[in-house]
């Protein structure tokens, strides 16, 4: 697999219900994160990496759907600091730099939401601190369905990425990398053995938390049920290859029978487009199987709300170039700014986004999620997206309902490690 077809992959072959009632202040549960300095272990043997992380009361956090919360963020850095959370839909009160301003070295904000859509989500704090310090690593952050589907066991895989110098220092994102090595984690750390046994059925959350790159997982032996894109349920179709395609910032749910011989392992392999690597491993324990043979297949997870179908016949067409003097570095974003389009609430948008540059670039949609066109503007992929690989010179069809009234960041980053962040915004009316 080489760079190429990692990113036609992404295009192509990877990859309701109402809105539940929102609880009582009184039952709303209080979530305290901290943004600070850490070490990570990149070097088996050597001495830990200085990292940035953005930590809560665990490694992940996990709620159910409908859940409030009061989240009290504590900055511990000496650089300010914007939350950004990927796959919440319809959060403008909290949505980084247009809703909720980045928090000064040293200080803590104070703010309410609310879970409507159940799916895996993450939160990082990226988009003030590019160039300014180490790599920093991101939190997931689970919303359970309701009735969740019958799985075995439910892990989340966050994978990140670094680039180590030659004296183990981490270079700073959005910086030239020169000759510094690639280092990958899963769940940080260092190819972890992720359990299971003969005939159990595993829900894994893939998450893409490297900084720039696309990258394509394969689980070595297994077939790949794919039942969920960017936090969204999608009609479940088999991972070619048993490869899934992520952009950076994009997760995928996936469900592996491990149909393998008890004492067996399998690769988790990881292709950033210049060569595959072992990341993890899928270890069957030699006890006896879980059942005596694999459950059947899956139906779809249930609806998260979003609509079946697009009245593409009467929508806002709108061209956006994924560069240009409109985007901007975060540091010096306004909302004095022009948007870069504004819609009426309720109707349809439909972009056609095109990278003019020569490599690679990811488009990160907040607040709502979309639909990935066909070529020819006469259907759509079946899963929705709110984060998007467009290759070199190319263009890209998607529709999305504009739900949510409020200011909402579009989000252009090259898939290149010294590539600058670059925003602007939309607004729904």
């Amino acid at each position: 697999m080489n760079r190429r077809e990692v990113l036609a992959g992404l295009g192509g072959a990877i990859i309701g219900a109402g809105l539940p009632r929102p609880t009582s202040a009184a039952t709303a549960q209080a979530l305290a994160l901290r943004a600070s300095s850490a070490t990570l272990t990149l070097r088996p043997g050597q001495p830990k990496t200085p990292v940035w992380s953005l930590d809560g009361p665990g490694p992940l956090l996990r709620f159910k759907r409908g859940s409030d919360l009061d989240i009290a963020l504590q900055n511990d850095l000496p650089a300010a600091v914007a939350l950004n959370w990927h796959g919440w839909d319809g959060g403008a009160a909290t949505e980084p730099l247009t809703g909720l301003a980045g928090v000064p070295a040293g200080a803590k904000t104070d703010f309410k939401t609310s879970l409507r859509h159940a799916g895996t989500l993450f939160g990082d704090f990226r988009l003030l601190v590019d160039g300014t310090g180490p790599p920093s690593l991101a939190l997931p952050l689970i919303v359970e369905e309701a009735e969740p589907p019958k799985v075995d066991r439910d892990e989340v895989l966050l994978i990140e990425d670094f680039r180590l110098g030659t004296d183990g220092t981490a270079v700073a994102p959005g910086t030239n990398p020169k000759d510094a090595v690639p280092v990958y984690t899963v769940n940080r750390q260092i190819q972890p053995d992720i359990a299971a046994h003969s005939n159990e059925r595993l829900r894994l959350r893939f998450i893409n938390g490297c900084q720039r790159h696309v990258i394509a997982v394969k689980v070595e032996g297994f077939e790949v049920r794919v039942m969920a894109m960017d936090s969204r349920p999608a009609e479940p179709f088999p991972a070619r290859n048993s490869a899934l395609v992520l952009a950076p910032g994009g997760r995928a749910d996936a469900f592996i029978d491990a149909t393998a011989k008890p004492g067996s392992s399998s690769e988790i392999l990881l292709h950033d487009g210049k060569q595959a690597r072992p990341v993890a491993r899928l270890v069957v324990s030699a006890e006896p199987p879980a059942r005596p043979a694999p459950l059947a297949p899956a139906p779809a997870l249930p609806s998260n709300g979003l609509p079946a179908q697009l009245d593409l016949k009467s929508a806002q067409r709108l061209e956006l170039g994924l560069s240009g003097n409109d985007w901007v570095s975060p540091a010096k974003f306004a909302t004095s700014a022009a948007p870069a389009f504004r819609v009426r609430q309720g109707r349809v948008v439909a972009l056609a986004l095109t990278n003019r540059a020569g490599i690679a670039t990811t488009f990160h949609l907040h607040g709502h999620h979309f639909r990935l066109l066909d070529r020819l503007d006469d259907g759509w992929k079946p899963y929705w997206l709110d984060t998007l690989a467009v290759e070199p010179g190319q263009t890209q069809q998607i529709a999305f309902l504009a739900e949510y009234a409020g200011r909402y960041l579009l989000e252009s980053t090259a898939t290149d490690w010294a590539a600058p962040r670059l925003v602007r915004w939309y607004g729904v009316e």
